[in-house]
């Protein structure tokens, strides 16, 4: 006579794929998250060396306003 499964364990199936589907998903909103932080970031750091650099050159002469002999 072959043995029959337990209910319980075509039950478990589903929700343990869904489980492991999950935990999955979250890895990638981590992911998602993380990249979005370094982005504002580096836009923020680009945007004040772009800054810096404007006002380093309206502050230090560069020499190019001498009159040529």
């Amino acid at each position: 006579m072959p043995l029959a499964r337990p209910a319980q364990s075509s039950f478990k199936r589903p929700w343990v794929l869904c489980l492991l589907a999950g935990m999955a998903l979250q890895g990638c909103a981590v992911i998602a998250v993380a990249d979005a932080a370094v982005t504002v970031v580096a836009t923020g750091v680009k945007v004040t060396a772009k800054a810096v650099g404007a006002v380093a050159d309206a502050v230090i002469p560069d020499g190019d306003d001498k009159p040529e002999d």
